[in-house]
């Protein structure tokens, strides 16, 4: 398994960087048969998120570091650097880009986009 991550250099430009998720058999629910695992990552509020068909926003940062995970329609998110990525259903996005240029989000086709939020901050 795959995430984008959308990270800001020193220099506040936002870079994309693809991460490969260790995955290790282990038991997980007792007395069900071991599964593949990431580690967990200890995380502080989840929300659903819709942005509506035609949604544009202006360049920004994070708020917070977040992972999206995308469950209907498509965006494109370009980073400072000119480099984009499109994120539709099942994709992942980890948004650590809190502090310089930001990126730019804009939902690309006719359908809206619907997705869940978790944030670790």
């Amino acid at each position: 398994m795959k995430y984008q991550r959308l990270y800001a250099e020193s220099d506040g430009e936002s870079r994309w960087a693809e991460v490969e998720v260790g995955l290790e058999e282990r038991t997980f629910a007792p007395p069900a048969k071991a599964i593949e695992i990431s580690e967990p990552e200890p995380a502080k509020r989840m929300m659903f998120l819709r942005l509506r068909a035609g949604w544009d926003e202006p360049i920004h940062p994070t708020p917070v570091a977040q992972k999206l995970i995308c469950l209907s329609g498509k965006v494109r998110v370009t980073a400072s650097d000119g480099t984009s990525r499109d994120i539709g259903p099942g994709d992942v996005w980890h948004m650590e880009d809190r502090h310089g240029k930001g990126h730019h989000t804009k939902v690309i086709g006719s359908e809206d986009f619907e997705s869940v939020i978790v944030q670790f901050e």
